[in-house]
């Protein structure tokens, strides 16, 4: 074959290519002995792996695999993480198996608003830096696109420069990176919650769209933070700036987040741990796709979201890590075994969860989460012959090989 760089992927015992296309497929569709090969990082033929090797010879590939019986996946997605922080919160997680919650610790000035403290002392390299240095690690766990908010600055300048970061770190390594705006992560010291929604409409809000680095914007919506209406007013106020709206809601209560997600047709709305079967309904029936975070749940010493009651009710439930300095988790294979032990997943809908479904949750339609012909060719190699490896390790990391739009990125 002629013309591309060539990458052959064979020998391969279980290849996951994505989502089940009929009831007999399940959650997967799962192909024995079989291949894949890509041009220019896009895959271009999936079939048994005699009949890929005949057509594309390995010999003549810039990167050859023999996976020699191994499973391989589509690569992790990581549909919510707020990765890009300064300082750290350790003493509160301490604090919180003493009994401390959450919501009180920021009520006293911890929490997001500690973290803020310390990225507007923070230099730029340093954000850049740490965020770069946390995406190695979840590319090592087998990540291979994430998304990441801003949040943690709270006033016009932090926030930009939180978002720089995010595109300086996107360019300087492997995994793709979906940024997004979260000015309405807290409300700022000695400011009032309504006076701070102005700030972030009427001042935030232009600066990042004349920046034009972030794809969405998010907001808090919760008791004591952002209520609906100003929820409300924010994304509005994005999605007039060219930002798709994403949601917190319901994680400590049920405030009307997730009924808000469906009237404004979010992309998605994420926790819902508090959600009722009227919410799973609405956001089935207006397509938003729930992101479920369990390792935050985790963190936190509290209950998982329901996600048999989504998965019941047709929705595309996705997972994430929410990576942040209260939840310390950078690892999707974690996230799909608390999906598995603590959510009643089975292992193919926590891999399906973290792939496809979590591509869906930034709005990826370009066949990201799958191994399909046209998708990026992200994979992940497991040293084990089955992608239940994923969720059924415990102690240890399944992933041998990561590779990103055809190359070996990690091994």
């Amino acid at each position: 074959m002629s013309g591309g760089d060539l990458s052959v992927v064979y020998g391969i015992g279980e290849l996951v290519v994505g989502p089940g296309e009929d009831d007999s497929d399940g959650p997967l569709e799962i192909r024995e002995d079989a291949a894949f090969a890509a041009v220019d990082g896009e895959v271009v033929a999936v079939a048994s792996s005699e009949a890929i090797t005949r057509e594309y010879p390995p010999e003549n590939a810039a990167t050859a695999i023999d996976a020699d019986g191994r499973a391989v996946v589509p690569g992790f997605v990581d549909p919510h993480t707020h990765a890009v922080f300064a300082g750290d919160r350790s003493d509160e997680f301490a604090a919180k198996l003493g009994g401390a919650e959450y919501r009180e610790i920021l009520a006293e000035g911890g929490g997001i608003l500690r973290t803020v403290r310390a990225v507007r002392e923070a230099g730029d390299d340093r954000l850049v830096a740490s965020l770069a240095g946390h995406l190695e690690t979840m590319l090592a766990h087998g990540t291979t696109t994430a998304e990441v908010k801003s949040g943690y600055g709270l006033d016009t300048e932090t926030e930009l420069r939180l978002l720089a970061a995010i595109d300086r770190a996107d360019a300087r390594q492997p995994v793709d990176l979906v940024p997004t705006f979260m000015g309405a992560h807290a409300v700022p010291e000695r400011v009032d919650a309504e006076a701070y929604v102005d700030e972030v409409i009427g001042e935030q809000l232009p600066a990042v769209a004349e920046q034009g680095i972030a794809a969405f914007c998010d907001v808090f919506c919760e008791e004591g933070v952002f209520g609906v209406d100003q929820s409300r007013r924010v994304l509005e106020a994005g999605r007039e700036r060219g930002l798709e709206p994403k949601i917190h809601a319901e994680e400590f209560t049920r405030l009307g987040g997730a009924e808000l997600a469906a009237e404004l047709g979010a992309v998605s709305a994420d926790h819902l741990l508090c959600a009722t079967d009227e919410d799973v309904d609405a956001l089935v029936e207006s397509g938003v796709v729930p992101v479920l975070l369990p390792g935050t749940a985790f963190g936190l010493g509290e209950g998982y979201a329901d996600a048999r009651a989504f998965l019941e009710a047709g929705a595309p439930v996705a997972l994430a890590t929410d990576f942040n300095p209260n939840c310390h988790s950078r690892s999707m294979e974690f996230v799909q075994t608390l999906g598995a032990v603590e959510m009643g997943l089975t292992p193919a809908e926590a891999l399906l969860a973290a792939t496809r479904n979590a591509a869906l949750a930034l709005g990826l339609e370009d066949g990201t989460g799958t191994l399909r012909e046209g998708a990026p060719a992200d994979a992940v190699v497991l040293e084990a012959p089955s992608y239940v490896h994923v969720a059924y390790r415990l102690d240890t990391s399944a992933v041998e090989a990561v590779l990103k739009s055809g190359e070996v990125v990690y091994e």
